[in-house]
């Protein structure tokens, strides 16, 4: 007589999915993000790409026509009616993404992406001075915000993928995927990083860099020359120049907020803002050349193996606070790193470091200490300079980032722990 053996059933496909998932639940989290990253951190780096051609264009432009910079004022008023009239809900730009990480209810409309393009291209074409980093950020962040809502991403993942946008247009525009990711985890929240967003901030700043290299668009390329062996003395310098660094980055944030505010109280019709700005910022050029309009790359790079003027720093800050302030677009940060590269080789008139490492020490110290994002602008270096000046760069950007106390380009920024030991409170996610 046969025994019978008792039937087994296989498990089903979505049994053994979620036996699979219950024992790597990293898994579906990483495939998930990884194909969001993909899609996003592709249209942000050909958005990117487009924006740096754009920009090019329009430089050039303005270089071989400089009559147009009597223009700016009139292309100031086009801008001022275009948000107005149509943009006054995207108007606050980097700062609505940050407070939509941090509380996001209404949905950012996509407007936001052309209408900085637009504001930018122009703001450079005629001459304001300006930088690159606002308007990829912006995209990048409409863009993102496109793509939640697709995918009707909830509340919490809506805050990941904006912060993965944000990395994502971030090291895009400036060929600095690591510091990139570190940006968009760092920027939002000063003191704190949020760890599960590390894996998209990543892969969407990768990816996205990637594809606005595949577009053969180019970055510029830095190099400083000559790198000395570290001592206690040139330590002691490093110092010294990141207390430089730290207070011009404080004095930039608050003047650049006391400007924006007199020309609220003063003019009530917002368009006329950048007029008045355009004016100014036009009757400078008069005076004084064309030098510190735009995003001044040429005088960057001049700075890291030439003695400049020690006081180019200034005018420059002088500029970039009146076409910003007045309404006009782009970024702060490209303004920044001039600053800072223009002061660093300002101070190679006093500190005995080679003056292209100061250069390059400032051109990202005073952008660590404008926006609090000391671990973005070391990685930053690093991929900039290379490795070798690491220990220089750390030192001066963690020294400005401390110096400059509570103040930020981003008004949203909120604190989520004090920058020394001290009885502040710590602000919660």
């Amino acid at each position: 007589m046969s025994v019978q053996k008792p039937l087994v059933r296989s498990k089903s496909f979505f049994s053994q999915l979620t036996d699979f998932n219950r024992r790597f639940p990293s898994t579906l989290y990483i495939v998930k993000w990884l194909v969001i990253c993909s899609v996003t951190g592709a249209l942000i780096g050909s958005a990117s790409a487009f924006f740096l051609v754009s920009l090019d264009w329009a430089t050039q432009i303005r270089e071989s026509n400089t009559w147009i910079i009597w223009l700016l004022p009139v292309a100031g008023f086009a801008i001022g009616l275009l948000y107005h009239y149509f943009g006054k809900e995207v108007e606050r730009g980097n700062n609505l993404l940050i407070e939509t990480i941090h509380d996001p209810k209404e949905f950012i409309r996509f407007r936001m992406a052309p209408f900085v393009l637009l504001g930018t291209v122009t703001t450079h074409l005629f001459g304001g001075s300006a930088g690159r980093e606002g308007t990829a950020l912006q995209m990048a962040g409409a863009i993102g915000e496109q793509f939640s809502k697709l995918c009707k991403l909830n509340a919490y993942d809506r805050k990941i993928l904006l912060i993965s946008a944000i990395s994502a247009g971030f090291g895009s525009v400036f060929g600095t995927p690591l510091a990139g990711a570190i940006f968009g985890l760092e920027v939002f929240l000063t003191g704190r990083l949020k760890y599960d967003a590390i894996f998209p901030a990543f892969a969407s700043a990768i990816i996205a860099s990637l594809v606005t290299d595949s577009w053969q668009v180019k970055h510029t390329h830095y190099h400083i020359p000559a790198i000395p062996e570290m001592s206690f003395a040139n330590i002691i310098y490093a110092i010294l120049a990141g207390i430089a660094f730290g207070i011009i980055a404080a004095a930039f944030s608050k003047t650049i907020h006391f400007c924006a505010q007199q020309f609220k109280q003063h003019i009530a019709f917002p368009p006329l803002r950048p007029v008045v700005g355009g004016l100014i910022v036009s009757a400078g050029v008069w005076l004084i050349g064309t030098r510190y309009i735009g995003l001044g790359i040429p005088v960057i790079v001049e700075s890291f193996t030439t003695q400049l003027a020690p006081y180019d720093f200034a005018l420059k800050i002088i500029f970039t606070i009146i076409t910003l302030s007045a309404g006009f677009k782009g970024g702060e940060v490209t303004p920044l790193f001039f600053i800072g590269a223009t002061l660093g080789n300002a101070l190679s008139y006093f500190i005995p470091l080679p003056v292209g490492l100061l250069a390059g020490m400032g051109f990202v110290a005073v952008f660590a200490g404008a926006t609090n994002t000391p671990l973005a602008c070391i990685l930053m270096g690093i991929e900039l300079f290379g490795s070798e000046c690491g220990v220089f760069v750390a030192i001066a950007c963690v020294v400005s980032y401390l110096l400059s106390g509570h103040t930020s380009i981003y008004r949203s920024q909120v604190y989520g722990g004090p920058k020394t030991s001290s009885t502040d409170k710590p602000s919660t996610w």
